[in-house]
């Protein structure tokens, strides 16, 4: 089984999600990620259409002790009509598309094309990247495409990323999978995913816990901004505001718990933030390099502002 780091660098921010990012920024950040002592490095050819990797894998060329992980599941074919930007969220142009692919030949040419633009010789984990409208063909195709390439010792862990929790505990239950990234359902405002967490506990698969701050409301000490990248809903800042509050009573900032919180469930071994500044990084380093006390959990349990597992 792979061992994982505790934390991780999710390569989306560089890859110009929402907003350009220099390449020097770029090295920046990643530089600082290093520094600070992450060790495990996540990407996705979604990412920028192929930009996230290839900075990455620039980054990492002259380094080692890292583990590795993209994704499959979208192949990046020439666009038909190549101008204008991105409209998936990234900030590129808009010279290539996505086309959905979970067949074998199609995992096994996303991976071969992963590398080429990471321009490094191996992955350690590749995972099934949001198959939510694919879920019988990533179950038939996708993942045993995967398992051959981890018997052939290509990738050393298979896995799957997503954004809800049912369809990786079909996996977790009927495969023989080793990591699954679960963004935004185990987090302190969601713990709708710990059916699937105590599944993974159960079958020995590792968890990375990604989107903990649930895409900004519990990325400041008060409470704002979006959830799951939508305006967030006025309950939702409301109890995330009394959660801040219980956070503020024990010294500790809102973002800082939403970091420490996932890894408190024994399946997580890994949370991974985004991040596209230098300054991020050592932020959020510095916040999860302080400890957060247990009284915080017991009164957030108490006040019934986490499940009775959080």
């Amino acid at each position: 089984m792979i061992e994982l780091p505790r934390h991780g660098f999710g390569a989306a921010p560089i890859g110009n999600l929402f907003q350009k990012v220099t390449d020097e920024q770029a090295r920046a950040t990643v530089d600082a990620a290093w520094e600070s002592g992450v060790r495990l490095f996540d990407t996705a050819p979604h990412y920028g259409l192929g930009l996230s990797e290839r900075r990455l894998g620039a980054a990492l060329a002259d380094r080692s002790g890292y583990v590795l992980s993209t994704k499959v599941g979208r192949l990046l074919v020439p666009s038909p009509s190549p101008s204008g930007r991105d409209q998936e969220g990234f900030d590129v142009p808009a010279e290539l598309r996505r086309v959905w692919d979970f067949s074998r030949e199609g995992v096994r040419r996303s991976l071969e094309e992963s590398l080429d633009r990471l321009g490094l010789p191996a992955v350690h984990i590749a995972l099934i990247h949001d198959p939510d409208d694919h879920v019988e063909q990533a179950l038939a195709e996708a993942y045993p495409a995967l398992a051959e390439l981890r018997a052939e010792g290509v990738v050393r862990a298979i896995g799957l990323g997503m954004n809800q929790w049912q369809v990786p505990l079909r996996f977790v239950e009927e495969t023989d999978i080793d990591v699954v990234m679960l963004a935004g359902r185990y987090t302190l405002l969601d713990q709708s995913g710990l059916p699937l967490l105590d599944a993974c506990v159960e079958r020995g698969v590792k968890v990375l816990a990604a989107g903990v701050f649930n895409s900004g409301i519990l990325a400041t000490p008060k409470p704002s901004g979006t959830y799951d990248y939508q305006p967030a809903p006025a309950p939702l800042v409301e109890r995330a505001t009394r959660i801040a509050d219980v956070c503020e009573r024990h010294g500790v900032s809102l973002p800082q718990a939403a970091m420490a919180f996932p890894l408190r469930h024994p399946a997580v071994a890994t949370v991974v933030l985004g991040a596209r500044t230098p300054e991020e990084v050592t932020a959020n380093a510095t916040l999860w390099s302080s400890p957060v006390p247990e009284a915080l959990w017991e009164e957030l349990s108490a006040e019934g502002l986490l499940s009775q597992a959080g």
